[in-house]
């Protein structure tokens, strides 16, 4: 499943790219218009929002949209998982800017670490993970064992 999402739905947007899923958030994109933004482009994704009136004028074009209840984002994902989706935590995927991850060099960590003044060396003790687009490092360490905690609330 692929998704774009509206502006109310940054965070949901964050979190379903830490799951693993190819998702947009209209936030990122440039234009005066997002409704007609999001019923016009990328129609080959699943469209999230929390607004009735936009998610009823995608239904009426035959526009796949999943129309988000809750406030809460950990509510917001227990709808997600309702609807299918795996809530299992996977570093495939930038959680800033959607785009995949790869291994990074030696070099390109190393740049990352310098930049971010971080001292250890997170490859002794890390499996690591890089986004080109952003320039960031990712491990599975202090923030991984949080997203963990605040997923044991899911429903």
């Amino acid at each position: 499943m692929r998704f774009i999402a509206d502006r109310m739905l940054g965070k949901l947007a964050t979190w379903l790219r830490i799951f693993g899923y190819d998702t947009l958030y209209v936030g990122d994109f440039e234009t005066s218009d997002e409704d007609l933004f999001l019923l016009e482009n990328f129609t080959d994704r699943i469209l999230l929002t929390r607004d009735k009136e936009l998610y009823d004028r995608a239904v009426r074009r035959n526009r796949k949209a999943v129309l988000i209840r809750n406030d809460s984002v950990i509510d917001q994902i227990s709808e997600m998982k309702d609807i299918g989706i795996d809530t299992e935590i996977r570093m495939d995927r930038c959680s800033v800017c959607n785009a995949i991850l790869r291994k990074p060099t030696d070099r390109e960590a190393k740049e990352v670490m310098e930049k971010e003044g971080i001292e250890e060396n997170l490859r002794e003790r890390y499996e690591l993970w890089y986004c080109e687009k952003c320039k960031k490092l990712y491990w599975l360490g202090s923030h991984y064992r949080n997203m963990v905690k605040f997923l044991e609330n899911l429903k």
